[in-house]
């Protein structure tokens, strides 16, 4: 939704006049008319930081200055679950761990003879949490020259004592996907399960799982190369105080996030999913996407919403606004119409698509060059609201895809929920320790993101896998991929 300006000054109304002003005034010194401008050009500035907010921005909604909060409307609905909705109550269990008898105290009774009428039954349901050791005892048996034969103990148990799959599951739950700090995994462990377990042992927890998700990452690579639609995000993390970026590609099924020191297409190459790629790739408008042209390519208008909210706000283009309706038109009408519109109705959207931005060339129109500016190289600077307007008109059709391809949704919400859980880690933690730590991260949040789009728990998939088993849907993928250890 597109908000009107709610300051009570028009700054760039008053900024216009101002240079009006200056310009028409012959006393003033080119020195005056040069600082003036400069500070002009100041107040602009600060004047655009301090009116962006989540709705014309990047900005997260938690960072709108005295946003208000909207009362909700009443409904004649009764509270709670509506009917049809899948409940999800406590059912009680046919084996309990444990039941209690209660037997009736006939002194209670009136006197009378009593036959036996069974019982009714109620259930607590609670959690014990204990620690549990196995010892594995190896038979020894020696012959009559004192040689002694040992039974072989199982493949996986290695050392006199040692850490078992569901240790090494918690402690990676914890860590990567609840993000605690390794110092208060130990207590953790310490306090409630009487297991003495190390902030060390926390990171050889992980990197055990990051290698064995080796197999993951290549099997995801080839998965997502023939997907349908491809989600393509990258955001920039921080580790050990250099700035660094993390790359995503993912799709309503799959997950893959990787750090590179790049931003550009080293990082993409890198990654080695997009230049094999064929489906429709759906991102942001980064340039570098741009350059893999065996894809169609679907514009998100989440972006576009609040970039041309930013224009009518802060740049009082009225086009703009009349643009922003006129995208959640027409994604309204795709949704009516089951995720396609016929050729006739994608003709008359185009229609009026086109003629808005025709009629926006007259209120936004491109920088004039003078005789100074005609002896400079390279494209003129342009204002965003222009920049805005160009791109729209360049890339009308991956603006409008979602129209005409049930495969090209209507923004990249997929790509940037998929990241969004590197950036809350970097405001718990500030950052990443190191490259290794940031690639550790990534490959597991990966396999568990995946995971939970399959309908897998993330304690179930993080047991199979240091327990030397794949979930279901993976082995699945690999067997057909014929994607093994070897």
């Amino acid at each position: 939704m597109l908000l009107p300006m709610t300051n009570s000054v028009d700054i760039n109304q008053a900024v216009k006049e101002a240079e009006e002003l200056l310009a028409n005034d012959a006393s003033a010194s080119p020195a005056l008319k040069a600082s003036v401008k400069m500070l002009l050009i100041v107040v602009k500035m600060l004047s655009d930081r301090l009116g962006l907010n989540s709705l014309n921005s990047n900005k997260p909604p938690a960072s709108d200055p005295n946003r208000e909060k909207r009362p909700q409307t009443k409904s004649n609905k009764p509270r709670g679950g509506q009917p049809g909705h899948p409940g999800k109550n406590l059912e009680p269990v046919e084996d309990p761990d444990k039941v209690c008898f209660i037997k009736l105290d006939r002194r209670t009774l009136p006197k009378g003879t009593y036959t036996d009428g069974g019982y009714e039954s109620r259930q607590v349901f609670d959690i014990r949490i204990s620690r549990s050791v196995t010892e594995y005892r190896a038979q020894v048996l020696i012959d009559e020259s004192g040689r002694r034969f040992v039974a072989d103990f199982p493949q996986k148990v290695t050392r006199s004592t040692q850490y078992g799959a569901s240790v090494k599951a918690n402690a990676v739950y914890m860590s990567i996907f609840q993000l605690i700090p390794y110092e208060r995994v130990e207590t953790h462990f310490s306090e409630l399960f009487d297991t003495p377990i190390s902030a060390g042992s926390v990171y050889n927890f992980n990197l055990e799982a990051f290698e064995r998700l080796a197999l993951f990452e290549q099997t995801a690579k080839a998965v997502l190369r023939q997907e349908k639609t491809l989600h393509v995000d990258e955001t920039s993390i921080n580790v050990n105080g250099s700035r660094l970026w993390l790359h995503n590609a993912s799709s309503a099924s799959w997950t893959l996030i990787a750090p590179h020191a790049k931003r550009g297409n080293e990082a993409v190459e890198e990654m080695d999913i997009l230049p094999h790629y064929k489906g429709v790739l759906v991102h942001d408008h980064w340039k570098p996407y741009y350059r893999y042209t065996m894809c169609l390519h679907a514009l998100c208008n989440a972006h576009h919403q609040r970039e041309l909210t930013r224009a009518f706000e802060q740049d009082g283009q009225e086009w703009a606004r009349k643009m922003a309706l006129l995208l959640q038109q027409i994604n309204t009408a795709v949704k009516q119409s089951d995720g396609r519109l016929t050729e006739e109705e994608c003709r008359n959207w185009r229609r009026q698509y086109r003629s808005l931005l025709k009629k926006a060339e007259l209120e936004c129109p491109p920088p004039e060059i003078n005789k100074s500016q005609q002896k400079k190289r390279g494209r003129l600077a342009r204002s965003k609201s222009r920049n805005l307007l160009e791109r729209l008109q360049k890339y009308e059709q991956d603006v409008l895809r979602f129209m005409e391809n049930p495969e090209a949704p209507y923004t990249n919400n997929q790509g940037e929920r998929d990241i969004r859980m590197a950036k809350v880690q970097q405001k718990i933690s500030g950052c990443f320790r190191s490259m290794a730590g940031a690639e550790i991260f990534c490959r597991i949040r990966s396999y568990l993101s995946t995971c939970r789009k399959h309908g897998v728990g993330v304690g179930e998939a993080l047991e199979s896998l240091f327990s030397g088993e794949w979930p279901e849907f993976l082995q699945k993928k690999m067997t057909t991929l014929k994607i093994s250890a070897e």
